[in-house]
């Protein structure tokens, strides 16, 4: 089985000690491509740095909602010019990560909704996808992401929400990322959710370090991790783990054009 993990985060001092022997690793279990997503514009050298050191590696840019009191106004700017400078680079592959945050009530809404949509503008002028973070704020995403219709849509990163709303991203062209939190016993709403997914629909990630499966508690994640988040998310939604990873992986090829 050939995989793709769609979301990570490897440039985060977390991985800094093994980075490498993680990434042999990984691929020994198939795990080919990963896209390593920027959050704020001072990791942005960072990931680029990453990705530039090995082939199957791809950045993904943008200014995250939680890091919302960070950024400047000028950090806009500056994404524009590093996706100006690296629009023809083969290992650019989107715009992210960026959305809406609502789960962390001290973060203005307003402010992040501003930033949300000229990061969509963004995503929309350079013909990149957008890797959306959406936490306890679907409808916002919904309702925004119909005014602006991209053209390349992207990944709504940790889907986590209902049927309706699972409808409402596919209509719009979207992919649903689907990680570690589903394999845990108490989501018990992705569990109903899950089997109703169009597999066209899904791609797999891990979110590393975060968000790590039931099957490996309390430790750091890593793309090592996404053939097992595979095979149990395979067993949630009644298909076999290859066939899965098949749909991922092709549906990963489509968002990023590979």
């Amino acid at each position: 089985m050939e995989l793709i993990d769609s979301h990570t985060h490897l440039d985060f001092p977390d991985f800094d000690a093994d980075r490498a022997a993680l990434l042999a690793e990984s691929r020994a279990l198939g795990v080919r491509r990963m896209v390593v997503l920027g959050v704020y514009e001072g990791n942005w050298q960072r990931v680029w740095d990453l990705v530039q050191s090995d082939p199957q590696l791809y950045a993904a840019f943008g200014l995250h909602p939680v890091y919302l009191d960070q950024h400047r106004p000028e950090d806009l700017l500056a994404l524009g010019d590093w996706l100006t400078r690296l629009r023809e680079h083969r290992q650019l592959c989107a715009v992210g990560e960026i959305g809406l945050d609502y789960f962390i009530e001290t973060l203005d809404r307003e402010r992040q909704q501003a930033l949300f949509e000229a990061q969509l503008q963004l995503a929309a002028d350079f013909e990149l996808p957008a890797l959306i973070h959406v936490r306890r704020s679907h409808a916002a995403v919904i309702a925004t992401l119909k005014r602006f219709k991209l053209k390349r849509a992207g990944i709504i990163h940790a889907f986590a929400g209902s049927r309706e709303e699972a409808r409402e991203y596919t209509r719009l062209g979207f992919k649903l990322g689907l990680g570690g939190a589903p394999t845990w016993p108490q989501a018990l709403r992705m569990h109903r959710v899950l089997p109703d997914l169009p597999l066209d629909s899904i791609v797999l990630e891990t979110d590393s370090p975060d968000m790590a499966p039931a099957m490996f508690p309390g430790v750091r994640n890593t793309p090592a991790h996404l053939p097992a988040i595979c095979a149990a998310l395979a067993g949630l939604m009644n298909v076999s783990e290859e066939r899965l990873a098949e749909a991922s992986t092709a549906n990963c090829c489509e968002v990023f054009g590979w």
